[in-house]
């Protein structure tokens, strides 16, 4: 079967070789004789840079050593040179621009990328939950251009939510209100918080198996969720910006301009109380708590922060740093559609990244 498929290859461009770029990088190399044999489609890597230096070629990288290949290189890393690299590579015709950082100054590029037929993908939650003119005019680019701008992977790592919008759009129904555990980080502090475990325990032990970002408060701040709140918001076409969106914080105020991460997680304990009382609260009620995002479509209204479920509730049924989201709409009321699974971690986003990059291939009649 695979040698009566019409052969296609793509120039893909990489942006941000950290954890998820090279978990990426590893999994593109893993399946790329799959892809050749099975779907005739041919992944050509022709640049990767990180904030410092970059590697580019108008041949095809060889993957099992381009890590050594970059640290070697001498060539400065600049995102002008880097588009014109890409404008300028004559075969393949079809590119892609994967931008795997959460950088605020990449995305300032995906207009002119999508303007010079040059597809992008990101799991960047910043164009998504940016300034609305500057995601409008990057949708507008897509539109009249005729390429591809996919973020899949900027809301549910690996999960098909943006999607599932997307089809439920298409077949004519329409979101009403959604909510969902959005933040793999707060799911699992709140899957491992409750009465007789001190909530600063839960979150240095978070920060110290790696879920949370260097600074827990990054993530406490409830700025993640509210930003990925936005991104759905947009797709079932609300007009929002991040300052819309209804956040509550748990970082406690005196703490909120501690001098550093380890600052913070030493006064943290002092607080521990307010917490054990939500969380007392919750479970004399025979509920859990959880932190979540929610949007009323109708009304536009956006929040995002701390809610009681009922222990049976599938909200209150996560381990780990499990995501979930429901859908209500006219077709799924009053039962909503739900999806969940992982929602963090290098693998799982380099994953959703890599179904972006299947469905633009199949968009450009590959993978048939």
């Amino acid at each position: 079967m695979g040698d009566e498929r019409e052969h296609r290859a793509i120039a893909i461009g990489i942006v941000g070789p950290g954890l998820v770029g090279k978990a990426l990088i590893a999994q593109l190399a893993e399946q790329a004789d799959r892809l050749l044999e099975e779907w005739g489609l041919e992944i050509q890597i022709h640049g990767i840079t990180d904030s410092k230096w970059m590697l580019l070629s108008y041949e095809k990288l060889d993957l099992s050593c381009w890590q050594s290949a970059l640290d070697k290189q001498e060539t400065e890393a600049n995102l002008d040179s880097f588009t014109y690299h890409f404008a300028s590579i004559r075969e393949p015709t079809d590119k892609v621009i994967i931008d795997c950082t959460a950088s605020t100054a990449v995305p300032c590029f995906y207009s002119k990328w999508l303007s010079l037929g040059i597809h992008v993908i990101t799991p960047n939650k910043r164009m998504g939950s940016g300034p609305l003119q500057d995601y409008l005019a990057v949708k507008e680019a897509q539109r009249r251009y005729g390429v591809h701008f996919l973020a899949e992977a900027s809301v549910g790592a690996g999960l098909p939510v943006l999607s599932t919008v997307r089809s439920l759009r298409c077949t004519g129904d329409r979101v009403t209100t959604f909510e969902g555990v959005f933040s793999g980080t707060l799911s699992y502090i709140f899957n491992n918080f409750g009465p007789g475990r001190p909530f600063s325990e839960v979150v240095s032990e978070a920060k110290a198996k790696g879920y949370t970002e260097p600074d827990p408060r990054d993530d406490l701040s409830g700025t993640d969720v509210a930003r990925k709140v936005v991104i759905l918001a947009r797709e079932c076409n609300l007009k929002v910006e991040l300052h819309d969106v209804e956040v509550q914080s748990l970082v406690p105020e005196p703490l909120r301009d501690s001098p550093s991460a380890e600052a913070f997680l030493e006064g943290l304990p002092q607080f521990d109380e307010d917490m054990a009382a939500k969380a007392q609260e919750a479970e004399s009620a025979g509920q859990k708590l959880v932190y979540v995002g929610h949007v009323d479509v109708a009304s536009g209204k956006c929040t995002a922060g701390l809610k009681a479920y009922a222990k049976e509730h599938p909200f209150a049924q996560l381990s780990g740093s499990d995501n979930v989201i429901a859908f209500y709409s006219r077709h799924y009321t009053p039962q909503p559609l739900i999806i969940r699974g992982p929602g963090a971690g290098a693998e799982v986003t380099a994953a959703g990244v890599f179904s972006d990059l299947i469905q633009v291939a199949h968009g450009l009649g590959a993978c048939m």
